[in-house]
C-alpha cells in the first residue's frame, strides 16, 4: 500500500447499533393508544412493542409510512382481542435520521428476540390461499384471537343492505372481514364498488342497540339466498356463497 493512502469501511451500522440500544434501554415506555401514537411525528425510525414487560415486536418505518401511521394501525390491532387489551401493551420509539439501506430492524430483532415477529402480528389478509391449506394459525393470532362477540356501535339501526352492513363494518373493524365479490373483481377498493349480486339485493333490519359482529353476521347471513357461510377464524372473519368444512375455521 503506498503512503499517504488508507482503505477505510466506516462501519455506520455499528456506530447506529452502539448508540441505539442503550437508548431505548434507557427510556420510558408509553402505552400504545391511538392518541399517543398520533402525537408521534410520521418519520422513519425503529419501535418497540413490549407486553408483561417483554419486547414483543421490533419494527421499522420508512418516511411513506412513519412513526405515527405504523403504531396507530398497530394500536388498532389490539381493539378487538381477547387475552389482551390495548392498555397492556407499551412501546418506544426512535426516530432515526440516517435509515436509508440499513438492515436495523433484523439487529434490533436479533438483540432483543421478539417473538411476534414473524409470527403473523404485522401480517395483511391472508387471502383465501391461506384459509385453505389447513394449517393452524399460530403465533399472535392464536394467541390473542378476535373477538366477534364484544358489541359495537358501528351499524345504525334500520334498513339497509347486506353490501352497505359488510362495507360498515369492513371499515370499522380492526381485523379482516373479506366477502364474496362479482366475478372477476380485483383491486383495493372493489369491495366497494363490486359485490356479489346477492350482496346489495339483500336487506337486513339492523336492531338498536349495540351488536357484535356474531349477530351482525348471522343477520346478514339469514337475509341472503341459501348457500351462504359466515366464518371465524382466529385472526378474521369471511362470508363467501359456499358450504364447507374449514379445518381451523367455525361458521358462525
Amino acid at each position: 500500500m503506498a503512503d499517504g493512502f488508507i482503505a477505510f469501511e466506516l462501519d455506520l451500522m455499528g456506530a447506529v447499533m452502539n448508540q441505539l440500544i442503550p437508548s431505548l434501554d434507557a427510556m420510558g415506555s408509553a402505552p400504545l393508544t391511538l392518541d399517543n401514537a398520533q402525537a408521534l411525528p410520521d418519520a422513519q425510525g425503529v419501535y418497540l412493542l413490549i407486553h408483561d414487560g417483554e419486547v414483543r415486536y421490533v419494527g421499522k418505518t420508512d418516511a411513506e409510512a412513519g412513526l405515527r401511521t405504523r403504531l396507530a394501525r398497530h394500536a388498532r390491532k389490539f381493539e378487538q382481542r381477547r387475552n389482551v387489551r390495548p392498555e397492556d401493551v407499551q412501546f418506544k420509539a426512535a426516530q432515526i435520521l440516517v435509515l436509508t439501506a440499513m438492515d436495523i430492524e433484523s439487529r434490533v430483532i436479533a438483540h432483543y428476540g421478539s417473538e411476534w415477529n414473524g409470527s403473523g402480528f404485522g401480517s395483511n389478509d391472508p387471502g383465501r390461499e391461506r384459509e385453505t391449506t389447513n394449517k393452524p394459525e399460530q403465533g399472535f393470532d392464536a394467541r390473542f384471537p378476535i373477538d366477534i362477540d364484544s358489541p359495537l356501535e358501528v351499524l345504525e339501526p334500520g334498513q339497509i343492505t347486506a353490501h352497505e352492513a359488510l362495507v360498515a363494518l369492513k371499515i370499522a373493524l380492526p381485523y379482516t372481514l373479506r366477502f364474496e365479490l362479482e366475478l372477476g373483481a380485483k383491486g383495493s377498493h372493489a369491495f366497494r364498488t363490486r359485490p356479489h349480486p346477492d350482496l346489495p339485493a339483500a336487506t337486513i333490519t339492523v336492531p338498536a342497540g349495540p351488536l357484535s359482529v356474531r349477530d351482525a353476521m348471522r343477520l346478514i347471513v339469514a337475509a341472503l339466498p341459501a348457500g351462504w357461510q359466515a366464518t371465524y377464524f382466529v385472526s378474521h372473519v369471511i362470508l363467501y356463497k359456499e358450504n364447507r368444512q374449514y379445518a381451523h375455521g367455525a361458521p358462525i
